[in-house]
């Protein structure tokens, strides 16, 4: 199995934040600001697997595909900076 470079199981509990709530109980993605320009995404589901690491950018990149939730992830982003 190949490794993922930019992911960590390592984040702790505290800072996550669902962006959105959908008609699934919110049971979807949780989003971190690590505090260095980067941020943590999860499965709200399994919160002790890893979490992906981006950049502001690659995150922006990667929420284009989230469309329309795309504003509450950039809102995150903003509030957290």
């Amino acid at each position: 199995m190949n490794a993922i470079h930019n992911a960590d199981r390592q984040l702790g509990d505290v800072g996550w934040h669902k962006p959105w709530s959908g008609s699934n109980g919110g049971n979807c993605v949780e989003v971190k600001s690590l505090g260095n320009g980067r941020y943590a995404v999860r499965q709200s589901t399994d919160p002790e697997g890893p979490a992906l690491v981006f950049t502001e950018a690659e995150l922006d990149v990667f929420a284009r595909g989230w469309s329309p939730h795309k504003a509450a992830v950039a809102g995150l982003a903003a509030g957290s900076a």
